[in-house]
């Protein structure tokens, strides 16, 4: 067997889904005399199965995944047995107060974490250090066994359930706490649960599509702010589709919400259609925060697909029911859409009263994301009034939050409008690498570089006047590198961080003490791509990866790609 460009991935894909683990690669190896790479991965969803037969000459023990798997599971106590079995309903990593709770009926006091240390004493369990906070993970073909012999205890749906109910519990919980300044936390959090949020989504599609929809409408906010379109719209469709009865408040926002996120990726038909839905729905209803919601939604599609007459109408009555009910979260989301509805219609002044509610509300509760919202919207306004400086101002720091939000949907539109600044400014090279930083982030989202219709045609100014300054091939290359920047890559150019803005970046060259490889993985970061696709680009494990990455960011004296990406550019750029 030899390893080729061609054969790589599937290579990478195997090793990925042993979860690099000797043996079982060892016995997929194996299974090269008769199969091909990437016919092995495409089976290994019966890992078991496939993986049957290995060296003769090892232990018995050792001949086969299973019978290895085997082995350490009779090596186990009754109790650590009980557990791991428990313990398989958590897909990815999971915290202690999760798995007390999901995994501790009938367990005395202290006996579930004594048994998650001997878990992790005998490699059944890996403990993750995230900060102040232990997570725990199971290697996937650890977790498989263990769901087999989850039901084999008939324990299987019982454990589901609890699982469902605690994430469920966890997404409410951080929306109610979103407009605070516990936001970042949140988002944080989240983004670690996504793959038990997911299996908490999947089994609730199934077996109680109500507390499922409650769960994907507590998401809303976070799918949203991490530019997740995709998968919202997936999840609310399914969950929207089960629906029955009589109208409720998350039946109700589920449909607003699916509203916007198909306004924002340009698909109004359907847009149109869950409106009248949700007109349909709360006809049947007095309660008139479900009547708002659809007010908001109507206003929303409107707004995206060019109708700002029509929208804020709809908004400021949505918002004022908001706020008079005291739902802060609804109005602050209904507010900075509201002002950039005024503010295209031509009403200025109530356009940046709306986005300086916003600005207060959001200062005085440590919000992020909807500040940096309505600090974009807010520079276009001042900007158009030629006031540039301060436009620049505010889209850096709205650039500033993002980053820390780690919002696309934000990072994009104030890219786009710099590029239009830039222009202006006749630096037509700059324009277009902003533009194509842009067009890549909104293309990640399935959405578009200027979101709302009326404001495309300063996309289109700035895209002819650029071409016209610097000729076609000249824009085709800045965009082009644009285009390669990731994300935080694209705010750091956007910034103009030639150093990373940090008390322990080093200002000496310090290129000598990273390796060939770290330097290869370095430039990469610079691009963009993840651990996962530094790994495949570079035909080495993830677990090779994040430590390259975490070798890099120690030897930098950096904490975060960003600084690294801007380390890259400032040695490109010299």
């Amino acid at each position: 067997f030899e390893l080729t460009e061609d054969n790589a991935a599937a290579v990478a894909g195997i090793c990925n889904r042993l979860d690099g683990l000797p043996l079982p690669i060892e016995l997929a190896a194996a299974r090269l005399r008769a199969m091909s790479p990437e016919q092995i991965l495409e089976r290994l969803t019966d890992r078991y199965s496939l993986l049957s037969r290995g060296s003769r000459g090892a232990p018995t023990r050792q001949q086969t995944l299973r019978l290895s798997i085997d082995w350490s599971f009779e090596l186990c106590t009754v109790g650590e047995q009980l557990v791991w079995g428990r313990l398989s309903v958590f897909a990815g990593s999971f915290e202690l107060d999760a798995a007390e709770q999901v995994c501790g009926d009938g367990l005395g006091p202290g006996e579930l974490l004594d048994t998650l240390t001997s878990l992790v004493e005998k490699s059944i369990l890996i403990r993750e250090g995230h900060g102040s906070v232990v997570r725990f993970r199971m290697l996937e073909t650890l977790r498989e066994y263990g769901c087999e012999k989850l039901e084999q205890m008939g324990e299987t749906v019982t454990l589901r359930r609890r699982h469902r109910d605690w994430y469920e519990a966890l997404a409410l919980e951080a929306e109610a706490e979103w407009i605070s300044a516990r936001q970042l936390d949140w988002i944080s959090r989240l983004k670690r649960e996504q793959p038990n949020l997911r299996e908490a989504l999947e089994f609730g599609a199934d077996d109680d599509p109500t507390a499922g929809l409650r769960t994907a409408a507590a998401l809303y906010l976070f799918w949203g702010s991490q530019g997740l379109y995709n998968e919202g719209r997936r999840w609310y469709d399914q969950l929207l589709a089960r629906q029955s009865g009589p109208p409720t408040l998350e039946w109700v926002k589920a449909l607003y919400y699916a509203t916007v996120l198909a306004s924002v990726q340009g698909d109004f038909q359907t847009a149109a259609t869950l409106v009248t839905e949700g007109r349909m729905l709360t006809a049947q209803t007095s309660d008139t925060l479900m009547r708002a919601l659809v007010d908001d939604a109507d206003g929303m599609l409107a707004l995206y697909s060019g109708e700002p007459a029509r929208a804020y109408p709809h908004l400021a009555a949505a918002v004022a029911e908001f706020s008079g009910r005291g739902f802060r979260t609804f109005e602050v989301a209904a507010l900075y859409p509201l002002g950039l509805a005024y503010w295209i219609s031509g009403m200025t002044k109530e356009a940046i009263e709306c986005h300086e509610r916003v600005l207060t509300i959001t200062e005085a509760h440590g919000e992020k994301l909807f500040r940096s919202f309505s600090l974009w919207a807010l520079a276009i306004a001042v900007w158009r009034q030629g006031d540039v400086d301060r436009a620049v101002r505010l889209l850096e720091q709205s650039l500033e939050l993002a980053r820390q939000v780690h919002s696309p949907r934000v990072a994009t539109s104030c890219l786009e409008t710099l590029a239009w600044i830039a222009c202006g400014d006749r630096d037509p090279t700059r324009a277009a690498v902003l533009m194509g930083t842009a067009e890549t982030l909104a293309q990640s989202m399935g959405s578009f570089a200027v979101a709302f219709s009326d404001l495309s045609v300063y996309h289109q100014e700035c895209d002819q006047m650029t071409r016209r300054q610097i000729g076609a091939t000249a824009f085709e290359t800045a965009l082009r590198k644009g285009q390669g920047l990731g994300f935080d890559a694209a705010i750091a150019y956007a910034l103009h961080e030639k150093r990373p803005n940090t008390s322990t970046a080093s200002t000496t060259d310090t290129s000598v003490h990273l390796t060939k490889r770290e330097r290869q993985v370095a430039a990469l970061i610079a691009e963009g791509l993840t651990n996962l696709a530094i790994a495949g680009r570079l035909v080495i494990s993830p677990r090779t990866a994040q430590g390259h990455v975490e070798h890099i960011l120690a030897k930098l004296g950096f904490t975060s790609r960003a600084q690294v990406a801007a380390w890259v550019m400032e040695r490109t750029d010299d």
